[in-house]
């Protein structure tokens, strides 16, 4: 720290982010292109400045862990937003951008602004799309990108540029962004495309290309760490809850009737959460972080007896992930996985529909009993951006390109504390979001819910 910092300062730890400088630190500085812009003008405090931080945490017990000392510091982050000065000359610039996995709300969204803000903020004119994931980039399917051609991207759902899982040859990627000569590479997508994106980085620095990188984390599932929410998550919640009022419609209308939606998230449950907390149609809501059973005193079963005997009916919600350990699987269905590795998963809405029937006719033999299922999972993530996901896409866009062209790689913009912030790569790689089951947030869905919390006593 510089002399005259203060106590506070010496208290703050500011993650330290990856610059090319590090790599190339005769690097040239060129002024930002809004300073000559006749049509902008911009405003004392509208650059940021490398002082300009963002905390990680933000509510503390003040008996136990505050104030910050030096050896235990506050962590915090780089703020983002436009710098007085970048370390591109926008003429020399040849950006790339890719979108990998599966489909979310927003991605169109977040390709426009990256285009629209390259050409029109920055003056790049060389941009190009790489088509179907991460083997577009050796495949040598790319295409130029302008304003023109993207305009109304942002009101179609999916990603023009297609999408593919798996493909990921990392010396073939690196080898072509070398012969192609991008100098920055923007990449949207999940967890496993940001942990192809660290090794696209790791292989950039260690053969010392100029080359500046950015990962997008989309995950519809909101499970990407560290950033608030993920966008298309805000959307997902949305449509998630046009199925739950359906399921609910139909559970009413029958007799002993349940209504049975399935949402995503194979490894969290925050779209069934939020979607229950805010339909409150839903009488229990089932996620992967937390272990349920069927049978015996507190089960499943019993609550659900116990509710259609109450109201007539009951909607149940399941996120995808949830449950896969009591669903019966052959030895070959153990090992099966997708493209990208990951363990494929049973279906766990069709599963509970048979065994609500089985049990239903077992328990109550004769009587009147109806179970609707629904699976909205293609529909809510093939949809296009709300008008929140919308801002928040524009402004993560906007957010990367700025970074890149500060000269910052290796990283991630996100929003911390609703303040977009630059973050590691490979810290962002490698942290979850799942729900806590001990939290606050889980304990107003039992309270909505009035659900078991599945101890055995």
């Amino acid at each position: 720290m510089a002399a005259g910092t203060t106590d506070q300062q010496r208290s703050i730890g500011v993650e330290k982010l990856p610059h090319l400088t590090d790599y190339f630190p005769d690097l040239q500085t060129h002024t930002n292109p809004l300073q000559s812009n006749q049509f902008f003008h911009p405003s004392d405090g509208f650059y940021v400045t490398p002082t300009d931080v963002v905390l990680r945490h933000t509510a503390f017990d003040l008996a136990a862990n505050f104030p910050a000392t030096a050896a235990a510091p506050l962590q915090a982050y780089h703020r983002a937003g436009p710098r007085r000065s970048i370390y591109f000359e926008p003429g020399s610039v040849r950006a790339a951008i890719v979108t990998c996995g599966g489909l979310c709300p927003g991605m169109n969204t977040v390709i426009r602004e990256l285009v629209v803000g390259l050409w029109e903020v920055y003056g790049v004119r060389r941009i190009c799309g790489i088509v179907a994931g991460y083997r577009g980039f050796y495949s040598d399917n790319a295409v130029e990108l302008n304003p023109k051609l993207v305009h109304n991207w942002h009101k179609r759902g999916g990603t023009a540029l297609e999408t593919s899982r798996g493909g990921f040859d990392l010396h073939k990627i690196v080898d072509a962004i070398q012969h192609q000569g991008f100098n920055q590479v923007y990449i949207i997508g999940g967890d496993g495309t940001m942990r192809g994106a660290v090794k696209i980085f790791d292989e950039i620095c260690r053969r010392r290309l100029q080359v500046a990188v950015t990962g997008i984390p989309k995950t519809v599932d909101n499970d990407v760490g560290i950033i608030d929410q993920s966008f298309g998550f805000q959307t997902a919640v949305e449509m998630a809850q046009q199925a739950i009022s359906a399921a609910h419609v139909e559970a009413e209308s029958a007799v002993n009737g349940i209504g049975l939606v399935k949402l995503m998230g194979r490894s969290t449950g925050h779209i069934a959460l939020h979607a229950t907390l805010s339909s409150r149609d839903v009488d229990c809501c089932l996620i992967p972080e937390m272990a349920f059973y069927l049978e015996g005193s507190g089960g499943l079963f019993t609550f659900l007896d116990q509710k259609l005997k109450e109201n007539g009916h009951a909607v149940l919600v399941v996120a995808e992930g949830a449950g896969q350990d009591l669903i019966p699987r052959t030895e070959a269905q153990k090992e099966e996985r997708d493209e990208s590795g990951n363990p494929v998963f049973l279906d766990v809405g069709g599963w509970l529909k048979t065994e609500l029937r089985n049990w239903w006719a077992r328990t109550h033999p004769g009587e009147l009993f109806t179970v609707k299922y629904i699976d909205p999972t293609y529909m809510i993530r093939a949809v296009p951006a709300n008008a929140t996901d919308n801002s928040y896409c524009s402004l993560l866009a906007h957010s990367a390109i700025h970074g890149v062209m500060a000269g910052y790689t290796g990283f991630v913009p996100g929003p911390i504390n609703r303040h977009y912030s630059y973050i590691p790569l490979k810290e962002v790689a490698e942290a979850k979001n799942e729900v806590n089951t001990r939290d606050h947030k889980w304990a107003w869905v039992r309270s909505v819910t009035n659900q078991p919390d599945f101890v055995r006593s």
